[in-house]
C-alpha cells in the first residue's frame, strides 16, 4: 500500500537500515544570472533539508533565502532521526542520498515522491539537460535505471578511473598508463607492485588504491566489468561463484592480499587518498574526476597529477560507472512539497549548480553546465580531454533494492580479511559471502513484501 500524503510510514519499512553516504565536495556560490522556474514557487515558506554539513553551508541557505525567497532549515543526516521523522509523520521535505545505492532501496519502499510531473512542468531541469547519470535516481519497482525519477545528483565522478603521479611513475622508471585508452585490472596490480615502496616493515608508498566509494559498489562494478552481475534478475540474490564475480573478487582480494594499497588489512592512516595521495604517498588514487578539487588546488601537485580511465578486464566490456551520484530526493509525506521542489530546482539546476561546476569537484549533471567546468591550466584542459572521452562509456550498474551498502559493506569486512591475510581460499570466501549476504537481501525482501 502507498502511505497517504501526510500519514506517517510504516516502521516495519525501515527494518536494518544502515547509513549510506559518499565523500561530497562543498557547495560553492556563483554569480552567474539565476533562471527563472515556470513551475511552483514555494515563496516565503520553510523548507527542513536533513543533509551533511558539506551538503548545503550556511552562505547557501542565506543565498537561498535572497533567491528564492524560502527558508531553509537543516538537520543532520542520520539514518535513525530519519527513521524516527518519518514514522512520526514528521518528515524532512528533502534528504539527501546516494543515488548508485539509496534509490533503489527508498523506491522499493513507496516512500519517495515520483518527480516526474515535477520535472515536466519545470524550466530550470528540463529532461533532455539532464546527463545519463541521474538515471540511478530511477527506479521502476524492479530496476534501477528505469521508470519514474525520486531525485537527481548534484555532481558526479566516474568512481572506477584512477589518478597517477607521474614523479613517483619516472622515480620508479614505471611508464605512464596511456592517456585514453585503459589499462586492464591485471596490469594495474601489477604496475602498483612495482611502485610500492616499504621500509622497515611499513608501507612508505602506496602503489594504489582502489577501494571506490563503498566496497560493495567496487565489487558490482568489477564483475560488471568482468562481463556479468552480482546479483540475480530480481536482485534477491547475490552469487559471488559465477565466474565474472568470482574475477572480481579475486581481484580484489589479490589487491588486499599484496598490500599495495589501503584496505581492511592495511588502513589508510589518513581515512581516505586525499591527503596521502597529495603527500606524495600514494602513486594511484582510485577515484574519478572529483578529486581535481583537490588536487588542482596544489600548484605543485597538479602539473605531475594525470587521470586515467577505468580499467577493464582482459576480454571484458569497457565500462565506466558512477558509484555515489549523491543527491537530494523528497518524502512522499512532505508537507512542503512545492516549496522542497524549488529548492530542488534552484539547488540542481541554479547558483550553487553553477558555483559547484566551476569548482572542479565533479562533473555537472545538467550537460548545460559543463562549459563552467575548471579548463584554465593545462593540466585541467588534460584531465578534460580524458573526462570527456570517457563519458561514452558510463553505464548505471543496478543495486539490489533490498539491503543498503553499508549492511553489505559490515558484513564483507567481518568475513573477508582472511582471505586478504592468506588463511581462506577466494571460493570458501565466495560461499560464506553467498551465504550471509543473501540471509540479510531474504530479511530485506521480506519486509519490502
Amino acid at each position: 500500500m502507498r502511505p497517504e500524503d501526510g500519514a506517517p510510514v510504516s516502521r516495519r519499512r525501515f527494518l536494518s537500515l544502515s547509513a549510506a553516504g559518499a565523500a561530497t565536495g562543498a557547495a560553492a556560490l556563483s554569480g552567474c544570472a539565476l533562471q527563472v522556474s515556470t513551475g511552483v514557487s514555494g515563496r516565503g515558506e520553510t523548507v527542513t533539508v536533513m543533509a551533511k554539513p558539506d551538503d548545503i553551508s550556511p552562505d547557501l541557505i542565506r543565498q537561498a533565502q535572497k533567491d528564492i525567497g524560502v527558508k531553509i532549515v537543516t538537520v543532520r543526516y542520520d539514518l535513525t532521526k530519519l527513521i524516527g521523522m518519518m514514522t512520526n509523520g514528521n518528515p524532512p521535505d528533502l534528504v539527501r542520498g546516494v543515488g548508485a545505492v539509496d534509490a533503489p532501496y527508498f523506491a522499493a519502499r513507496d516512500v519517495m515522491e515520483n518527480l516526474d510531473p515535477y520535472f515536466a512542468r519545470s524550466s530550470v531541469l528540463e529532461l533532455d539537460d539532464l546527463d545519463p547519470v541521474n538515471d540511478l535516481w530511477r527506479y521502476d519497482g524492479r530496476t534501477q535505471g528505469k521508470g519514474p525519477r525520486y531525485g537527481m545528483a548534484k555532481d558526479f565522478s566516474q568512481d572506477s578511473m584512477f589518478w597517477y603521479n607521474t614523479a613517483l611513475f619516472d622515480q620508479a622508471g614505471v611508464d605512464h598508463p596511456p592517456e585514453l585508452e585503459p589499462v586492464t585490472f591485471e596490469e594495474w596490480l601489477e604496475t602498483a607492485k612495482r611502485l610500492t615502496r616499504r621500509k622497515n616493515g611499513q608501507t612508505t608508498v602506496f602503489g594504489g588504491s582502489y577501494n571506490g566509494v563503498l566496497t560493495p559498489n567496487v565489487l558490482a562494478s568489477l564483475t560488471a566489468a568482468a562481463g556479468g552481475s552480482l546479483f540475480n534478475d530480481d536482485f534477491s540474490r547475490i552469487d559471488f561463484t559465477t565466474p565474472e564475480a568470482r574475477k572480481a573478487l579475486a581481484w580484489y582480494i589479490e589487491y588486499g592480499r599484496t598490500r599495495v594499497g589501503p584496505s581492511i588489512v592495511q588502513p589508510d592512516p589518513n581515512a581516505w587518498d586525499g591527503p596521502t595521495y597529495q603527500a606524495g604517498r600514494m602513486a594511484m588514487s582510485g577515484n574519478g574526476y572529483w578529486l581535481g578539487g583537490l588536487i588542482n588546488a596544489d600548484k605543485k601537485l597538479a602539473p605531475v597529477s594525470r587521470l586515467a580511465p577505468a580499467p577493464v578486464f582482459q576480454g571484458g566490456p569497457r565500462i565506466s560507472p558512477c558509484q555515489a551520484g549523491t543527491g537530494f530526493w523528497i518524502p512522499r509525506t512532505s508537507r512542503h512539497k512545492d516549496a522542497a521542489w524549488r529548492v530542488f530546482e534552484w539547488f540542481f539546476g541554479e547558483a550553487p549548480a553553477k558555483g559547484r561546476a566551476s569548482g572542479g569537484w565533479g562533473i555537472p549533471t545538467l550537460k548545460s553546465l559543463r562549459p563552467l567546468m575548471p579548463a584554465q591550466e593545462d593540466y585541467q584542459r588534460r584531465e578534460l580531454t580524458v573526462q570527456n572521452a570517457e563519458l561514452k562509456h558510463f553505464s548505471v550498474i543496478a543495486f539490489t533494492p533490498y539491503a543498503t551498502a553499508d549492511s553489505l559493506y559490515a558484513l564483507f569486512n567481518e568475513i573477508a580479511p582472511a582471505a586478504m591475510n592468506g588463511r581462506m581460499s577466494v571460493d570458501t570466501l565466495a560461499g560464506r559471502l553467498n551465504a550471509t549476504m543473501n540471509e540479510q537481501l531474504k530479511r530485506g525482501k521480506e519486509q519490502v513484501g
